[in-house]
């Protein structure tokens, strides 16, 4: 059975019980108000009787003759005396000659009750009457009750024709607008079935009703999980043509230079050397790529250590300085005594990273400086270059994964970047409770700020982290 179906089934058994208990509260309302009416005349009629009722001189009760009284036609009334023998009856009842209630007859209180007589429905009041506080007889006061049958039986086939044809429309709205609400979910449906069969995650569902509503919100929700599968398999092919094309040029070189020492069949020092450093290119690049994998599924265990970040950027500056010397000015700006809790050669990678692609990109004759201080109770390293810059529409990619901003920054020269440097040193920051901030202006330099928790007290053992995604934007918390 279709979602449309069990709407509208739903909601017309709602509206036909609602029309239901409607129904049956107004009958019984009206029959209770058509029968109060009817007792309302009965017990007028019996006022207006014994009104006109004598007591004789033996004190025996006498009756004015109730043809001479003006009493509804449609109403019957009785007297009859203590010894069971009928005083007086109005014409309209004079030859029935029995009891219109026989066991309101043996009462003491006033009653109502409903009884038929052959082919008629009535209703009875029986009231006693007395003479000085002794029994004196019965009043028995009816009438017909074929105006409440008629009322009952119009309000019935009202009622039930109504309910019907209320049902029907119920039914028949209850179709259409559930058809027109659930129209888009067949266009969720039909595009889901087309990027299936096409593979074309460019493609989003048009929607032109509110957008605030059930429908919308998931329709747009569905819109962005297209949108993010389209980032996510557009990040992969760049990704496979990325570490296709990284992988190529090493082993082209490789491949080259073993053909040029089988050519001249001798070992080539020149030529071995350059095969060793494009093994080193290769064995770092697949080193990170298991990284992040190892990353992704939790598997990579942090120290929780005391660490000197003075220290260590003092480590990474003698380090990098080979890398920088004789082409720019790598200095360190201020600097304070700052510790943290985490992993030290973790750390260093970052700044390793950070500071490596800072001295690479930066042209020659320009300046890095890295510093070092506090702020709000956190770590704040920063490493500023004069480099190209970065563009605006790239700043929010630049720390996911297999990513690099082309236009701004070339490809190293020295052939050893692949686009995976910021997204590991953002893992690391992340995953030390920090996180990496960036501002840059083009053809003025970048500047890479990364915070850290301060130490408190002393540290743990090592931790392992989440096995979250590597994905991150600059976005300033």
């Amino acid at each position: 059975m279709s979602l449309r179906t069990r709407l509208t089934l739903l909601y017309t058994s709602t509206v036909g019980g609602i029309l239901l208990l409607f129904g049956v509260a107004v009958y019984y309302s009206v029959s209770l108000t058509i029968t109060r009416q009817l007792d309302t005349t009965l017990h007028q009629t019996a006022d207006i009787v014994r009104a006109n009722m004598r007591v004789g001189p033996q004190g025996e009760l006498r009756v004015v003759s109730l043809v001479m009284l003006d009493l509804p036609a449609d109403v019957y009334v009785q007297i009859w005396g203590r010894d069971g023998n009928l005083l007086d009856a109005t014409q309209n009842i004079a030859s029935y000659g029995r009891p219109l209630d026989p066991v309101g007859l043996q009462g003491g209180t006033p009653v109502y009750r409903d009884l038929r007589r052959g082919n008629d429905r009535l209703r009875v009041l029986s009231i006693p009457l007395e003479i000085g506080g002794r029994p004196a007889g019965i009043m028995q006061v009816g009438t017909r009750l074929d105006v409440v049958s008629a009322a009952q039986n119009t309000l019935l086939f009202v009622l039930l024709i109504g309910t019907v044809l209320a049902i029907t429309a119920a039914g028949l709205a209850a179709w259409f607008s559930t058809g027109q609400a659930l129209r888009p979910l067949a266009s969720v449906t039909d595009t889901a079935l087309q990027i299936t069969v096409a593979g074309d995650l460019s493609r989003r569902i048009p929607y032109k009703g509110p957008p605030n509503d059930e429908v919308g919100q998931l329709i747009n929700a569905f819109n962005q999980t297209l949108g993010r599968l389209e980032n996510l398999f557009n990040t992969q092919r760049r990704f496979l043509a990325d570490v296709g094309h990284e992988l190529r040029t090493p082993l082209t070189v490789i491949k080259g230079n073993v053909g040029l020492m089988r050519k001249i069949k001798e070992f080539d020092e020149e030529s071995l050397v350059t095969i060793d450093d494009e093994v080193d290119r290769l064995t770092r690049m697949v080193g990170d790529l298991l990284l992040l994998a190892q990353a992704e599924s939790g598997k990579i265990n942090l120290a929780h250590e005391l660490v000197e970040l003075d220290t260590l950027v003092f480590d990474v500056l003698n380090q990098m300085g080979v890398l920088a010397r004789g082409k720019l000015d790598l200095r360190i700006g201020s600097i304070d005594q700052v510790l943290v809790c985490g992993d030290r050669d973790r750390l260093k990678q970052v700044l390793v990273n950070l500071l490596g692609n800072a001295i690479n990109y930066t042209p020659r004759g320009g300046e890095v400086v890295i510093g070092l201080g506090k702020a709000n109770n956190q770590a704040r390293i920063t490493i500023s270059d004069t480099g190209p810059g970065i563009p605006p529409e790239d700043l929010p990619h630049i720390f996911e994964r297999f990513y690099r901003a082309e236009k701004a920054r070339t490809r190293q020269r020295d052939g050893k970047g692949y686009g995976l440097g910021l997204s590991i040193a953002y893992w690391i920051v992340r995953n030390h409770g920090g996180r990496i901030e960036v501002s840059s202006t083009s053809d003025k330099g970048s500047t890479f700020c990364v915070w850290l928790p301060l130490a408190e007290g002393s540290c743990g053992e090592e931790t392992k982290v989440s096995g979250a995604g590597t994905h991150a934007t600059t976005n300033e918390e």
